[in-house]
């Protein structure tokens, strides 16, 4: 129980903590296009990124799959910058662009597994049994996922109430900013620089 703890404090601490902006960028313009009452295509969305990023991350911590960590940080602001790219492009069709969220999610959850999979190869490597760990980083993924969509939604339900925000300025609004950030990043990592 005590393993399960540690991994489910570490998948909280992967999308809570400061370094994890990117994660956090992705989630926003992942969420971008919905509202609170869409909960449950929200927590859909979410976990298609879950199962994406559990996957790659235990077929990265079994060494089946293994990119250079320099091109998955590079991968990672880009996977932001095609999503806030997709909700510019598409904000005048929500319905298509929160259909098209969930492939993103899942697709590029595969490329954000591999960002914690080093870090996580080499705490899990002395385990017998990955099931115990992986479930715990996922589980604490999940749910600090969550809280940031939570938060992401107050904020957005905050400005459409009191600032009289529109819901297609809000997705063009959180686009455009994250795209920029991400493209700094991107433009930060780029791997060919090293």
């Amino acid at each position: 129980m005590q393993d399960f703890l540690l991994y489910l404090q570490l998948g909280w601490e992967h999308i809570i903590s400061f370094d994890a902006l990117d994660h956090q960028l992705f989630v926003l313009v992942l969420v971008a296009a919905y509202s609170f009452k869409e909960s449950k295509k929200i927590l859909w969305l979410i976990t298609a990124f879950t199962i994406g990023h559990s996957l790659t991350l235990a077929l990265s911590i079994l060494d089946i799959v293994r990119l250079p960590v320099n091109w998955v940080e590079f991968l990672i602001p880009l996977t932001i910058c095609i999503t806030a790219l997709d909700n510019i492009l598409m904000r005048n069709k929500r319905q298509n662009l929160m259909q098209m969220n969930y492939y993103l999610a899942l697709f590029f959850g595969l490329i954000h597994g591999m960002g914690f999979a080093n870090t996580a190869r080499l705490m899990i490597a002395e385990e017998q049994n990955i099931a115990v760990p992986l479930l715990g980083f996922n589980i604490g993924l999940e749910l600090g996922q969550l809280l940031v969509v939570l938060i992401i939604l107050i904020v957005e339900i905050l400005l459409m109430k009191f600032l009289k925000v529109k819901k297609l300025h809000w997705i063009v609004f959180t686009s455009a900013v994250t795209l920029i950030i991400a493209f700094i990043i991107c433009l930060e990592r780029f791997p060919l620089h090293k």
